[in-house]
């Protein structure tokens, strides 16, 4: 089963995924969903997805040289693994902060609750 698996799968070329994502514009510009147009292609959504981000639009013009050299799942540019490293540093401060919220949250909540025991215990005992 695994080894079905194994060739099932199919690396695509530069040019054989720049033909594939102007036929899928053609086709979701003519109508069809992402996925319709994907299950005509042969390609997940995933993977067209992908393709998209590692390939902008690029009107009608064919790949120049540098582009072709450029591995599927390899970042394209620094300035693209500066803002990779970033988003990762951005993404660890938000759940830091994230945290810090929380806890302050729980402890709002235990004070509001001690609050309010305090009060009840005092109007039980004037009653």
């Amino acid at each position: 089963m695994l080894s079905e698996w194994d060739t099932s799968m199919k690396r695509h070329s530069v040019e054989e995924i720049a033909t594939k994502l102007r036929q899928a514009e053609q086709l979701i510009a003519g109508g069809q969903s992402q996925t319709q147009a994907c299950k005509e292609l042969g390609v997940s959504v995933m993977t067209y997805h992908r393709w998209r981000k590692l390939h902008p639009a690029r009107g009608d013009r064919d790949l120049a040289p540098a582009e072709t050299a450029v591995l599927v799942g390899e970042p394209v540019s620094q300035s693209e693994l500066a803002d990779r490293k970033r988003m990762d540093e951005l993404r660890l401060e938000n759940e830091r902060l994230r945290r810090i919220v929380t806890d302050l949250l729980l402890e709002k909540v235990k004070v509001e609750e001690q609050i309010a025991l305090s009060f009840r215990g005092k109007s039980l005992r004037r009653n």
